[in-house]
């Protein structure tokens, strides 16, 4: 009798949205009802459009990766004492999520929804701290040959 043996492997489908943007608001988050681990996450201002006409688009992102994690909690510092702190990134998996305003504000009421995009910040390419460049990814070995 033969067995045969297989191995299935899975396959995704991968969403990864590239950009440019001022990281802020670093912080530490416990699950609510305390399910499950805390996790780092930041938001990101990107930037869109001409260059004499930005906009800005804000995502909300957890960091995934050991990678990703170290380069943010590098400049946890210069975002606290409100420096410019601009970053290359790579979001996954985007995703939208609903709330409602708990307070009035300059642009909404109390009451009225919002949407928040949200994201897993999973690579940092380059980091510029008051225009001055701190970390920039090299290239790797595959990406130098294509």
């Amino acid at each position: 009798m033969t067995t045969q043996t297989s191995t299935q492997q899975a396959n995704y489908f991968n969403l990864h949205t590239h950009g440019v943007g001022y990281l802020s608001r670093i912080r530490e988050v416990q699950p609510k009802g305390k399910k499950g681990n805390s996790f780092l996450a930041c938001q990101i201002a990107a930037l869109t459009g001409p260059a004499d006409e930005l906009e800005y688009r804000y995502f909300d992102v957890n960091v995934v990766g050991k990678d990703a994690e170290a380069l943010v909690r590098k400049c946890e510092q210069a975002v606290e004492a409100q420096k410019k702190v601009l970053i290359s990134f790579v979001i996954a998996d985007l995703w939208t999520d609903t709330f409602t305003y708990s307070t009035d504000s300059k642009f909404h009421k109390k009451g009225d929804t919002g949407v928040s995009l949200k994201g897993r910040l999973i690579r940092i390419k380059m980091i510029k701290i008051d225009g001055e460049v701190k970390y920039q990814e090299s290239k790797k070995q595959d990406e130098v040959n294509a």
